[in-house]
């Protein structure tokens, strides 16, 4: 077990920052998160305008930081390796020609899973998107039945487990599990914000704003994406609403 029997005070969960560098310094200076035993990053993070200046940002932060691979960052890594012709994300080619080649195996030895001891919760199981699978869908209202199969080869006890993917938080139970997504930091659905989740002894969702005016801006001055001004008010300003998210992602969670 990592953490130790008694368990880490306060871990804050930090997922699908998507190379969004300005929200992510804004969450970094939350006192909570500065203060915090550990970080996890549930992976996706570097898929976006900033990919190089993310994964160095974090990299300072040193062995504080516990790194999970998501399928955007799986994704940039096969096209830099020449293992995938394109990449679904429009961004993802140009997020993967900005990695340098020490970034790349960087992002190639993440896992896929984790487990840590957290105060007030026990064992908890960190992913992308499922236990079993980086690119899995399940939401809020996954019909049990589908949550049997996704958790079916959890170790019973691990109590609570925290996935990401979606771009939107929530919080639930499923067959005696806690089950905490704590949204994008950099890539939001529904409101704007960079949404993570503070854990131990319980698991509280939380959304820092920040100028995303300013943040639009920065990304415009130093981000050389075609279209990135397009692209940053799209996705800062989060302009696709939940409903649409979940109309996009439903038939996809049962």
């Amino acid at each position: 077990m990592t953490g130790g029997e008694a368990g880490l005070g306060r871990v804050a969960v930090l997922s699908d920052v998507h190379g969004v560098l300005p929200a992510l310094e804004a969450v970094l200076a939350e006192p909570e998160v500065a203060a915090a035993d550990r970080i996890v990053l549930t992976g996706d993070i570097t898929a976006g305008p900033q990919p190089a200046e993310t994964i160095d940002a974090l990299r300072a932060l040193g062995d504080r930081v516990l790194w999970l691979s998501g399928n955007a960052d799986r994704e940039l890594v096969e096209y830099r390796r020449g293992e995938r012709a394109g990449i679904p994300d429009p961004i993802g080619p140009f997020a993967a020609d900005a990695l340098r080649d020490d970034q790349v195996d960087f992002l190639a030895a993440l896992p896929g899973t984790a487990t840590l001891a957290v105060r007030g919760l026990g064992r908890v199981l960190f992913c992308h998107a499922t236990p079993r699978d980086d690119e899995e869908i399940v939401l809020v209202d996954t019909p049990l039945e589908r949550w049997a199969e996704v958790l079916a080869a959890v170790p019973p006890d691990v109590g609570t487990v925290v996935c990401g993917h979606t771009h939107m938080p929530y919080l639930r139970l499923a067959h005696g599990r806690l089950i905490v997504n704590p949204g994008s930091v950099g890539m939001p659905y529904g409101r704007p914000g960079a949404h993570w989740c503070l854990l131990g002894p319980g698991a509280d969702l939380r959304v820092t704003r920040y100028d995303v005016p300013a943040a639009v801006a920065r990304l415009v001055a130093e981000c050389a994406y075609p279209g990135i001004g397009e692209w940053a008010d799209y996705f800062l300003r989060a302009r696709a609403s939940d409903g649409e998210a979940l109309g996009v992602f439903g038939a996809r969670s049962r």
